[in-house]
C-alpha cells in the first residue's frame, strides 16, 4: 500500500441542517483519530468547464495514505456517525483521490 497522501472530495446537499450538524460535531474527532486533516469546504464553488458542475456543498479533507482513509471509512464509530449524514443529506459522491508519487 502506498504511503502517498490521499484527498477525499465530497459533494452533498444538506436537507436537514440539525441532523447534519450532529454529524459535523462528531466528524472532526474521527478524522483526527485516523490522521486526517480538514482542508476546506465551499457552498458556492464555481465550475469553469464541464457538463456536471458541482452543486451545494463541496468538502475536501486528506489522509496521510490510502490505508488511513480506508480505516477511517470502515471505523464502526464513523459508520454509526455517518447515519446522520445519510439521513440529513443527499450525497452525490465521496471520492478518494490519490496524490501522485513525487518525480525524481
Amino acid at each position: 500500500m502506498s504511503d502517498q497522501p490521499v484527498h477525499m472530495i465530497v459533494n452533498l446537499s444538506i436537507n436537514d441542517v440539525e441532523t447534519y450538524r450532529t454529524y459535523e460535531k462528531g466528524f472532526f474527532g474521527l478524522l483526527k483519530k485516523h490522521g486526517g486533516e480538514f482542508v476546506t469546504f465551499d457552498d458556492n464553488s464555481e465550475t469553469f468547464e464541464g457538463f456536471a458542475p458541482l452543486e451545494d456543498r463541496v468538502i475536501i479533507f486528506k489522509f496521510p495514505n490510502a490505508g488511513a482513509a480506508k480505516q477511517w471509512y470502515a471505523d464502526p464509530d464513523y459508520q454509526a456517525l455517518a447515519e446522520h449524514r445519510r439521513e440529513g443529506t443527499t450525497l452525490k459522491f465521496l471520492t478518494m483521490v490519490n496524490c501522485p508519487t513525487p518525480r525524481s
